[in-house]
Formats: C-alpha cells, sequence, structure tokens
C-alpha cells in the first residue's frame, strides 16, 4: 500500500493556535529532557539507552508532581519525540553521521507527530485536535479511513500546517506516449542541457529575491536581542526566504510537467550534490538540482514516464559522443569539446548525448 503527503494550512486568524504552540513548545522541552538523559547515560555506562526503555522511563515520569502536565500531552506524540532521538543516534551511528542529536530551542523544535489517535477529521475543512476544533485550507481531499499519521508542523514564519500520510489515490496515466527518450546534463549556467538540443535556463530565484533577502538581513541586525522588534523582523526574514522556495517548488513542478509531455524516457546523471555545495555554495541550493529529480520521479510515475539516472563518476563531458574516446585531459574551463576524430560541440550538449545513449532502455537500444 502506497502512502502520500497531504499538506494543509490551519486558519491564522483563531485565537484556538496558540494552544497548538504551548503544546510544540511543550515537546521542546520533553525532546531536551531525553537529550540530556542520553548524555548522562552515556557518560555513566559509556552506552546508549534503547528506545524501549526510555519509553518506560516517560510513564513513570509521568507519574511525578514535576512532569505531570506531560499527561496533558498526547501519549503517542511522546513517545514519538522519544523516536525521533533515536532515529538520531541511528543515523549518528550507522549512516556516520557529522555529530549526534543535539539539544533544541523552542524556535527550532517545529512539530510533533500524532499516530492513531489525538485527531478527527470532521465535515467540511475542520478538523479535531484533542479537545478543540481548528479549520484547514483544503486544497484537496484525502481517504480519511486510510491515515497513517498526522504532523502539526509550525514553520519559522509562526504559520501553522497539517501534513497528512494518508492512502495514495491510483495513479492516473492521463498523458499520453510518443516514443522520444532524452538525456539531460545538469550545469551552472544552463540548467538543462537536452540531447536533442534544448536548452533549459533556470530562474535563480534566490539571485533575483537577493536584495530583499539583504535588506531583511540588516532591518534584523539592527534590532535589539530579545526584543518584540527582533522577534518581527526575524519573521519577515524568514517569510522572505519561504517566498523564494516557494517560487523554486512551483517552477520545478512545472518543468517537470512540461518534460513529460515531452519525453517518455528522461535520463540523467547522478551527481555529488555535497562536494559540488563545498565547491559553489549557494549557487547550488539556489538550482535545487535534488529537489527537482524528486518532484520529477513523482510526476513521470503519475504520468507513467520513466526517470533513469546513471551511475556516479561516468565520464559523461570526457567522452567523445561520436567515437567514444575518452579525453582525460578535459578541464572544466573548456566549455567546447574537441576530439580528434573531428568533432567540435558544446561540452554540456556532448554529455547529454552520452548520457542518453547510457541511459536509455535496452530495447531502445535494439532498434
Amino acid at each position: 500500500m502506497s502512502y502520500l503527503t497531504y499538506k494543509y494550512k490551519l486558519y491564522g486568524c483563531c485565537d484556538r493556535n496558540k494552544y497548538i504552540h504551548r503544546d510544540i513548545d511543550a515537546f521542546a522541552g520533553v525532546y531536551n529532557h531525553f537529550i540530556a538523559l542520553h548524555k548522562r547515560y552515556y557518560r555513566r555506562y559509556n552506552k546508549y539507552p534503547g528506545k524501549f526503555t526510555l519509553i518506560k522511563h516517560l510513564a513513570k515520569l509521568k507519574k511525578t508532581a514535576r512532569f505531570s502536565y506531560w499527561r496533558l500531552l498526547p501519549s503517542q506524540a511522546l513517545q514519538n519525540v522519544i523516536e525521533r532521538i533515536d532515529f538520531g543516534y541511528q543515523k549518528f551511528f550507522v549512516k556516520d553521521n557529522k555529530r549526534p542529536p543535539t539539544f533544541r530551542s523552542r524556535f527550532r523544535y517545529l512539530s510533533y507527530t500524532l499516530k492513531q489517535s489525538g485527531y478527527k477529521f470532521l465535515d467540511g475543512n475542520k478538523v479535531r485536535i484533542g479537545k478543540r476544533v481548528f479549520r484547514y485550507h483544503k486544497s484537496r481531499g484525502f481517504d480519511t479511513d486510510n491515515i497513517k499519521t498526522v504532523t502539526i508542523i509550525r514553520d519559522r514564519v509562526g504559520d501553522l500546517w497539517l501534513c497528512v500520510v494518508a492512502k495514495a489515490e491510483r495513479f492516473k496515466q492521463d498523458i499520453a506516449k510518443i516514443g522520444k527518450t532524452a538525456g539531460f546534463d545538469f550545469g551552472l549556467k544552463t540548467y538543462l542541457t537536452a540531447s536533442d538540443g534544448i536548452r533549459i535556463q533556470s530562474p535563480l530565484f534566490f539571485n533575483r529575491n537577493s536584495r530583499k533577502v539583504k535588506q531583511a538581513n540588516c532591518n534584523l541586525s539592527r534590532k535589539k536581542m530579545g526584543s518584540n522588534n527582533r522577534h518581527r523582523a526575524r519573521t519577515h526574514l524568514a517569510r522572505v526566504h519561504r517566498r523564494v522556495a516557494n517560487q523554486r517548488r512551483e517552477y520545478h513542478w512545472w518543468l517537470a510537467h512540461n518534460l513529460c509531455k515531452q519525453y517518455d524516457v528522461l535520463c540523467f546523471e547522478k551527481l555529488n550534490i555535497k562536494a559540488m555545495q563545498r565547491l559553489w555554495g549557494r549557487k547550488i541550493n539556489d538550482l535545487g538540482f535534488f529537489d527537482f529529480l524528486t518532484i520529477l520521479k513523482y510526476v513521470a510515475q503519475k504520468t507513467g514516464k520513466k526517470v533513469v539516472q546513471l551511475k556516479q563518476w561516468l565520464p559523461t563531458s570526457k567522452t567523445c559522443s561520436a567515437c567514444g574516446t575518452v579525453k582525460d585531459n578535459l578541464e572544466l574551463r573548456e566549455r567546447t569539446f574537441r576530439c580528434d576524430c573531428g568533432l567540435a560541440i558544446d561540452r554540456d550538449l556532448n554529455a547529454a548525448i552520452n548520457i542518453k545513449r547510457w541511459g536509455r532502455p535496452p530495447l531502445e537500444k535494439a532498434t
């Protein structure tokens, strides 16, 4: 059974939203308490406590007078806090993450998750969370009988969102197949270069709005620490960043649908995004290669198209698309690929042709 995440925004003018903000702040205190417990336990016994041991300890703490207010919070959401910490330590040990989970202030702890209980969706656009009823912007429907989790998120601006993980509807293949295959090469100057010669430029939304971001940062730096004016300036800066992210995401969705209408098989190479971020920094974040591929794979699955990713470190740019000769001494500043066979072609277009040749399905190769 496949699931999808449906995201809805709670009405912002409701005075009852303050109770959700209060609960999120309380969960931040629970999170920090168990982080401190992890650190104390490791210093004493030189090992970390297990997830189920901490869940049993949580039940004992709720019976004490000091932590009696935890009984007002949803029990499964409290257990989910421990599961988040355990998941963070698993990433630290197994996946070689840089550092283990650490303390978070109430400004950085932004969500809590409800599983089987603690919520109920009512008729229309209403949801009961705890004992209070809230209204949300219901942009599309979902299956209320097959809900896995409901997560309440507070973003940096202070707005509240509902993320509902529910059973996915059956994908509809409403785009006709035209039998075209193309390879695409990512670039810094040209966002996508297709093997058929089409070039797609990125709007670079952060670069467009850099003046607004700079003004908001300067405005924030002039405010007194801890003042209400500084809080409003920080909220304004977060709102500017959110607008940039929304513009980039909308462009990625538009581009993904447009490419799936033109091609049946789309071939890309697997990039080392973290290394590219260390080398080119903010430019890579502004382009959003990884987010675009995630959206493209979803749209391709929904429309019956196929996205193929090649293995990493293949010499797509250094291989001649005509004779197959590998030019090992090709430097990054050389934008025109010149081969001894007489081929002179744009570097990105040459890479896109190689990506198409190596990534297309075997049946298409035979024909």
